[in-house]
This record gives structure tokens, sequence and C-alpha cells, in this order.
């Protein structure tokens, strides 16, 4: 009995302390999402700029991203939030593609969350001696040791420089290597703060699933500004990657059981009233313009609304037509300029055979062959152009057929190369009809070649040793002059 009672003892602590293990840890924070310190597309920029949001440099704002760098050298570019944010925990989710042609990029991006806007700069289009916390994804290995790509976490109290040369390796809180380059879904990263511990997880961008993270990093004890400004920057040096940004997410933190922040009056009372009256100045702006079109359109009163906008099948079905349309033209085009070709052709068959009926047999069995030859070339030309113009022909009547029965579109590459390859015969048959006639004219307008001069019997041994000399000697500047440009592609700063 003793022992039951023992056992039993130790299975009921057991639960207490899984209980309240589960209790402490299990409940995940309350989400706010933050709207003011967050961008997401589609209609992302407006006239160029984004709400809420500043951006610095050659950061290029559109409707579904923010291109931070173009792939051109030596570019920088940021995008900060207007406003401080003064959260104790929170929560960034940032979608990103960083994309280029070479095998290697350069030289990367960051992510900040600082005490004040870092506009311009050396680290990454940011500014240094920052106060408080970037990760940085570093493309470029400046440290020669093979270990990039990576995702860096860099803390700073506003005091230190940031060491380039060794890729931060040396203030580096926290790394672990990923290659976020030319992957075909946009990668992702979350980052977290909460009870003074930063984590980072990464979704490497290889399938579609948004919430397929992976564990990158984990620093904990990380003090960090009260109050900071949230930013997104990029740099590229002797190399260039396009660094894009779709969408930077920020969701406010409350640990369980605490009372959630009250709610921001999110719009001032003035702000209310000047939406409200430009709202309605739009909607009588639009009744104005509905009433004018009935007004114009009466026969379509009293049509549904499906009915006045074009169908997808329809749009397709358009252009459908369209390109049948454009290809019908093209190949009539080709007839037309095929009849030209056969004209030009009859014409040339008449001079030759007014040649041979002037000249005759004065000219010898030489001459006899040659014409024998361009009269066949002539021929094949002739049988060539007559297939061809079949051709078109039967495709005008197959593609009218077409457009009847709505039947895809025919194309037209295989009568272009035709076209190209009549073309050829007759420039051959030109070049041989000149032949003939410079060949047949009097000695005096025949040109005289220079009779060239005696080949050297052999090559010296000093002439030997002179070019390999000079190859040697071209081969080690080449090798000079190469090392030179790969060093000049590696940035410094």
């Amino acid at each position: 009995m003793a022992a039951r009672a023992l056992v039993a003892a130790a299975v009921l602590c057991v639960c207490a302390v899984l209980r309240e293990a589960r209790g402490s840890g299990g409940d995940a924070p309350h989400r706010r999402f933050e709207y003011k310190h967050s961008f997401k597309g589609p209609h992302l920029s407006r006239d160029g700029s984004i709400p809420f949001w500043v951006h610095t440099g050659s950061a290029i704002p559109s409707a579904d991203q923010i291109r931070i760098t173009p792939s051109l050298r030596s570019q920088k570019g940021s995008v900060w939030t207007k406003t401080p944010v003064s959260f104790e925990h929170w929560e960034a989710e940032v979608a990103f593609r960083v994309s280029g042609r070479g095998r290697t990029g350069a030289d990367g991006l960051a992510i900040w969350f600082t005490a004040a806007q870092g506009l311009d700069g050396p680290v990454y289009g940011a500014a240094d001696q920052w106060n408080g916390v970037g990760i940085f994804f570093d493309s470029f290995d400046n440290d020669g040791k093979k270990n990039n790509p990576a995702v860096i976490v860099v803390g700073n109290n506003g005091k230190l420089v940031y060491d380039h040369q060794n890729d931060g390796s040396t203030q580096a809180l926290g790394t672990c290597l990923r290659d976020f380059r030319n992957k075909p879904y946009p990668v992702r990263a979350k980052i977290t703060y909460y009870k003074k511990t930063l984590t980072v997880l990464i979704n490497n961008g290889f399938t579609p699933e948004k919430e397929d993270y992976e564990f990158c990093t984990k620093v904990d004890n990380m003090i960090i500004p009260p109050s900071g400004y949230f930013g997104i920057s990029a740099a590229t040096g002797g190399l260039a990657d396009d660094h894009d940004v779709l969408s930077f997410l920020l969701f406010r933190l409350t640990e369980p059981g605490q009372e959630l922040p009250p709610p921001e009056q999110e719009i001032p009372k003035e702000e209310q009233d000047k939406y409200q009256e430009e709202f309605q100045n739009f909607q009588q702006e639009l009744d104005k313009k509905k009433e004018e079109f009935q007004k114009e359109h009466p026969d379509v009163q009293g049509q549904p609304l499906e009915d006045l906008y074009e169908s997808v099948s329809d749009r397709e079905l358009r252009q459908v037509f369209e390109g049948q349309n454009r290809i019908h033209m093209e190949i009539k085009q080709l007839n037309r300029q095929l009849a030209m070709i056969l004209d030009e052709q009859r014409r040339y068959v008449s001079v030759i055979t007014e040649e041979i009926s002037k000249r005759g047999t004065q000219s010898g069995q030489t001459l006899s062959q040659e014409m024998d030859t361009v009269i066949s070339t002539q021929q094949e030309v002739l049988r060539n152009l007559d297939d061809l113009r079949n051709t078109v022909s039967a495709s005008v009547k197959q593609l009218a057929v077409g457009q009847h029965e709505n039947v895809g579109g025919l194309g037209s590459y295989e009568t272009v190369q035709h076209f190209n390859d009549i073309k050829e015969h007759l420039h051959v048959v030109k070049r041989n009809i000149e032949h003939i006639i410079q060949k047949n004219a009097g000695p005096a307008e025949k040109p005289k070649c220079p009779e060239l001069p005696p080949l050297p019997a052999c090559l010296t041994m000093a002439h030997f040793v002179v070019v390999v000399v000079i190859q040697t000697l071209l081969f080690l500047g080449y090798f000079l002059y190469k090392s030179q440009q790969e060093a000049a592609a590696k940035k410094f700063f």
C-alpha cells in the first residue's frame, strides 16, 4: 500500500508540473495588425509614394512591390516608417525577392529596427553606427570563407562600426546559412521580438506555402530601444541584384492574461470629415457620370451591368480573331512581294536568253557550261517560287475558312523562311550573271591580278623563339589584367 501511495503521489506531481509548464509557455501571445507600419500589394503605391512610409535613394515603389535597388552597380535605397513604434513586443513578416543573372550577387538586403531613420549610408544602403538591431541578408562573400549567402543578426548601441571585410562575423549575435537568391517563390522572413528574445524564421521560397518556416537563429537577452523605426534597405556593389520587397506586415504582441491595449483613434475627427466630404463629392460625380452615360446610350438602359462589359471568353475570342487578321494581312503582303519577285525573275530569264542568242557559240564550251548552270539555277528558283506561291494561296484560303469556323491562326515562319531562301537564290543568280559578263569582256577590260611574292622556304629558329616569347608575354599580361579586374569587382567600403 505504501508503494502504491508513493507511485500515485509521483504521478500527481508530474501531472501538476506538466500542467504548469503548459499553462506558462503554451499560450500564444495576442497579435494585432498595425496597418500604419505595414505595406502590401496590390495598390501598394499611389502617385509614387507609400502611405505611412518614406523611400530614399534608388527605391522605386510600384503597385505590387518596392524595388529597393535595381540590378545596376553601386546602387543604394531604403524605405522607413514615418512614425516611430513603441511596442514592447512585436512581430514582423517580410516577403521579398533577390534575383540576378550572375552566379553570385551583391551586396544584400537588411531589415532594421533603429532609434532613428538610417536613410542613407554604407551598411546595405543604411546608416552605420545605428542604435538598434539589423537583420542582414548578405549575398557577397567579402572574407572569402565561402559562408554566403547568409542571414546575420547584428546589434549596435550607436558606437560600433560595421565590419564589412569580415561580413560582420565578429559582431554577429546570430547567423544561419540560407540561399535566398533566385528562388521560384518569394522568400519570407518572420522576425519576432517577445520577452527580450529575438527569433528569426526563414521560408526559403521553394514552395508556395506561406507558413513553411524554418528556424534560423535566436538571440536571448536582446536589448533594443523602447521606441524606433522599422526600415528595409539594400545595396549593390561591383555585382548587382534586383532587391524587391513584396510586403512588410507588423503585428503588435500582447502577453496572455494581460489587458489588451486600447484601440487607437485611427483617424482624427478632422481627417474623418475630410474623407467623408471627398467620398460624397466622388459619389455625386459618379452619379452624374452615370446619368450622362445613360443619356448618351439610351439603348443600354435596363440591361444588366454584366452585359455592358467584355467577358473573359469574349476577350479571348476577340484576341484570336485579331491575331488571325494580322496573319492574313501578312500573308497577303507576302503574296504581293512574291508576285514582284516572279516578275523580276522572268526579266532575268529574258536577259539571259537574249545574251545567249547574241553570243551564240562564240564564247566556247566554258560559256556554254556556265550558261547551263545559270539556266538550271533559274529553273530551280522558278519552281521554288511557284511552289511558294501555291503554298501562300492555300494558306490564304485556309486562313479565310479558319476565321469563319473559329480555327486557330496559322504561323508565318515557314513562309518567311521560303521567301528569304528565294532572295538568296536571286542574289546568287545576279552574281553569276555579273561574273559571266566580266569574264566575256575584252582583254583590256579584264583586271590584272598582282603576282604573289615567293613564299619562304621554312621558319627559322630565331623567328620561332621570338614568337614564343611574345606569346608568353601576352599570356602573363592577360593573367595580371584578369587578376586586377577580379580584385576590382570585389567591394570594399
